[in-house]
């Protein structure tokens, strides 16, 4: 049980998700005619799904990239890394699986930032996705992104075995949701011994359904751990941690797009960034603080320095062997748990920037010893 947990290019400015979707829906209509028109290169004929990555950007390609986080770790890394690119970069205020997804839905965004779960639910709901990079944490034990929050009352849920007959907090179709079902095989437990109450895992909606008592647990993560201890500890608030690995952090494309070679090109330049940026916001902790979490996002500076304590290390293998092999447990964990049908998961991803990923990640190493 948890009771309180010390610290331990070229570019466009984003364009609001609201606007990237009500105006890519309206030319939806006429999104065929503009496929071979739009200056973005994909005039080209698709590449094969086993040819070798493009490398080639031709001119006038465009990536319209929903990653926020890197957005920000390029701005404030400057020089540091190399963030130059040969294609037009312009960023949207895209995040999120949901809102990535329909973004994806709409042609109005070419890759976003997500963890594991949206890829999955993407391909069951008829949208052809691929995985492009991935990271995970090198101590996920010693630093998890979820806990399960336990609301005031119920000082005597220590264990996920403890689960049985409460209600839970349960998202489908997120990564929060996912964690409900692997803790709950952990515990040896079924959906029929509990009550998953669907609520979405948005801004403060489980520590207040928590403390409103409306669920018994719920899967929390980031500032809120801390906040919901240090607001409702005295009430016997707390944590459980559920020791399961929860840190993937993917990158996802649209088929279409990696299939198209300028912009699968651009994509491969794009990844180079984003794992550059991932290992400067590590190198940097406390200009990410100021910059990112402080002026940013607008947090103090006790919560800033939480989630920089509690970051963990970046891990970007070259090898994904494992990452799919954890990926397909879950999709046949979320299989079983929705009626859909089991993916493969070397599917869904593309290996090819596999190396790419590695590369970058060695030569900003070696640039920064």
């Amino acid at each position: 049980m948890r009771t309180s947990r010390p610290a331990r290019h070229r570019s466009r400015p984003p364009r609001a998700a609201a606007v990237l979707l009500v105006v890519a829906t309206a030319l939806a209509g006429c999104a065929g005619a503009e496929a071979t028109s739009d200056g973005s290169g994909s005039n080209q004929s698709a590449a094969a799904p086993d040819a070798a990555l493009p490398t080639a950007v031709p001119a006038g390609t465009r990536l319209v990239v929903g990653d926020p986080t890197t957005q920000k770790a390029v701005a404030l890394a400057g020089d540091d890394i190399d963030s130059d690119v040969d294609f037009d970069l312009e960023w949207a205020n895209v995040s999120g699986g949901p809102a990535t997804t329909e973004a994806f839905r709409a042609n109005a965004l070419d890759v976003g930032a997500v963890a594991d779960i949206p890829p999955i639910h993407a391909t069951w709901t008829g949208l052809d996705v691929k995985i492009v990079a991935a990271s995970y944490r090198q101590d996920w034990e010693e630093h998890p992104i979820y806990e399960f929050g336990v609301r005031p009352g119920l000082e005597d849920v220590t264990t996920l075995e403890d689960f049985r007959g409460k209600k839970i907090a349960y998202s489908p179709g997120q990564a929060q949701g996912a964690i409900v079902l692997r803790a709950l095989k952990k515990a040896g437990l079924t959906e029929d011994d509990v009550t998953l109450v669907e609520l979405p895992s948005t801004g403060d909606v489980y520590p207040t359904a928590l403390a409103a008592k409306e669920v018994d647990v719920a899967p929390i993560g980031g500032v809120q751990v801390a906040r919901y201890v240090e607001q409702y500890g005295k009430d016997g608030g707390h944590t459980v941690e559920h020791g399961l690995r929860d840190d993937p952090s993917d990158l996802y494309a649209p088929t279409s797009v990696v299939d198209d070679p300028a912009k699968a090109a651009a994509l491969r330049e794009y990844v180079r960034v984003w794992a550059q940026a991932k290992l400067w916001v590590e190198d940097h902790p406390d200009e990410w603080r100021e910059g990112y979490y402080v002026k940013d996002q607008g947090l103090d500076e006790k919560d800033a320095q939480y989630l920089v304590d509690n970051a963990g290390t970046p891990d970007l293998p070259a090898d994904w062997t494992e990452p799919i092999a954890r990926h397909q447990e879950t999709i046949d964990l979320l299989a079983k748990a929705t009626g859909n049908e089991p993916l493969h998961a070397a599917d869904i991803w593309d290996q090819r920037f596999a190396p790419v990923i590695a590369e970058a990640a060695d030569a900003y190493r070696k640039a920064n010893p």
